[in-house]
């Protein structure tokens, strides 16, 4: 046979060769400053994750910064809030506006810096030094105090939850200016200094009131993580059930059940109704992944009609989910890299949501509304497994997850769509971008020269390749019939459907539609 890399077709030769190495060394498309800075937010929580270190990932990200617009970096910081429901990265986006623009920092925190959480992330970034600065600064202060003058007390009592810093800690940071004797009160009883006792708000003085007797006195209206360190009945146990936000109630169900709060009457069909409540999960802000794990963590205690609900709330969080016609083939990532936390590890806080159980609800998903649609799970091969489009969504994720191992190629699915001369209108990828089994010593990736092939075969057929790790790399190279999204929250399944419909090219334009 004449040598290949001499005689290779002009459409071959049209395809863009690689311009970078990914995190296994092989050949790779890095993306352009704009969608490297969305992917990285979107995907990127600063924990060690398979490939890179938490440094490594805060490193690209300020460097990625560095590269684009500040305006644009501001509509990246609250896409990835709003829409991707992200924490650490809108927070350090917003952190570096305060010394990159300052003025537009304002506009950003207002949209970002939405409760106690993110209030305690940006202060301990600003504090870190990492972003330029080591304390707070004028213009950051301020915003800071009138973050804490604006919070209804509710508000503040839910960021007086949580450390390094605790908002005691904050207020001692900013002294803000109490607007009444309530809020003076209150400030005092927090960092420990003298007040008014008459003064205090009602739910303050019920809790100090309550911890003399915490077995013989009705609960204070206090958040439940105050009073969870006493001793408590059964009845109190459920009571709290009732109290929880939809969060905290879906990550203490094994907790309520060995309390005994599910044989207190009326809390078992309490919590199965919160929990299945669609205004609730709009509220909470619930990713899919979320209530996947939860159902897969529940233990015994917890009563069937709980599970049934979050099954229930797991086909609503998932509204987004797309029905594309035509031929859809979803490919699922299952290698060995995959089986890595999707968030990363953290000392304390490994979340047990791993890469491929993300790629398998993706599957799973979009197999649910598109029920001629193909599953092509890979890692160095295409794995064979039979999915029922009509089984409940959990079922087929657990299917997916539980395979998988060895190297990955990302070619494979597409190879194997090659060999079949199949006819296709859509393929999805889901991945972590680190192919290397597939990788080729010169020209294009192997990917990109399936898809060129499938291409010829289907001149309107197109590729979304959705990125779920913070690694800056892809396979595909970003152009018309190609789109590299990041993330794992349902705003993902909204840009796979605007894209198929021919309303989107990519997705930075997508996040430059975000107002600030």
């Amino acid at each position: 046979m004449a040598n290949k890399g001499l005689f290779a077709s002009a459409i071959a030769k049209l395809l863009p060769a690689p311009d970078t190495a990914n995190r296994e060394g092989a050949p790779a498309y890095a993306y352009g400053p704009e969608a490297l800075l969305a992917q990285l937010a979107a995907t990127g929580t600063m924990g060690d994750a398979h490939y890179a270190s938490a440094e490594d990932q805060l490193k690209q990200m300020l460097d990625a910064l560095a590269a684009v617009d500040p305006f644009y970096a501001a509509q990246v910081a609250v896409y990835a809030r709003k829409s991707g429901a992200m924490k650490d990265m809108p927070a350090l986006i917003a952190a570096w506006l305060t010394v990159a623009d300052p003025d537009l920092s304002v506009r950003v925190f207002g949209r970002v810096i939405d409760n106690g959480r993110m209030l305690r992330n940006f202060v301990q970034i600003l504090r870190s030094g990492q972003v330029g600065r080591t304390s707070l600064g004028s213009r950051p202060k301020r915003l800071v105090q009138r973050w804490l003058e604006q919070a209804s007390m509710r508000d503040l009592m839910a960021a007086a939850t949580g450390n390094s810093p605790s908002l005691a800690d904050i207020v001692r940071m900013v002294h803000p200016k109490p607007a009444d004797a309530e809020r003076r009160a209150f400030y005092g009883w927090l960092i420990g200094k003298p007040y008014d006792v008459a003064a205090l708000p009602a739910e303050i003085a019920a809790f100090e009131t309550w911890k003399r007797n915490p077995r013989g006195i009705a609960l204070p209206p206090v958040p439940f993580e105050w009073l969870t360190a006493f001793p408590l009945r059964d009845v109190q146990w459920g009571e709290l059930a009732g109290r929880m936000g939809w969060q905290a109630l879906r990550i203490n169900l094994n907790t309520l059940a060995r309390n005994g709060a599910f044989g207190v009457k009326g809390v078992t069909e309490a919590v199965a109704a919160r929990l299945a409540d669609p205004e609730a999960l709009t509220k909470a802000r619930v990713l899919p992944y979320q209530v996947l794990m939860a159902l897969n963590a529940v233990g015994e205690g917890v009563p069937l009609k709980v599970q049934g609900a979050l099954e229930d709330a797991l086909e609503a969080s998932l509204r987004n989910v797309p029905a594309i016609r035509g031929n859809v083939v979803v490919c699922p990532d299952v290698s060995g890299s995959m089986s890595s936390p999707v968030t990363g590890v953290r000392k304390g806080a490994t979340t047990k949501v791993r890469c491929i159980d993300i790629a398998a609800l993706v599957a799973s998903a979009m197999l649910r509304t598109n029920a001629k649609a193909r599953v092509l799970p890979f890692e160095q091969r295409v794995v064979r497994l039979n999915l029922d489009p009509r089984a409940r969504l959990a079922v087929n994720a657990a299917k997916l997850a539980a395979v998988g191992g060895g190297g990955t190629s990302v070619s494979a699915p597409l190879a194997q769509l090659v060999s079949e001369n199949a006819t296709v209108d859509l393929v999805v990828i889901v991945s972590d971008n680190e192919s290397w089994v597939d990788q080729n010593r010169r020209g294009a990736t192997e990917t990109m020269r399936q898809w060129d092939k499938i291409k010829r075969r289907n001149p309107g057929a197109k590729l979304v390749c959705i990125d779920i790790q913070p690694y800056g790399t892809t396979q595909a190279s970003g152009r018309a019939d190609i789109l590299n999204v990041g993330g794992f929250s349902d705003a993902v399944f909204d840009t796979v459907a605007r894209f198929a419909r021919g309303e989107t090219r990519d997705w930075v334009s997508i996040v430059k539609q975000t107002e600030v």
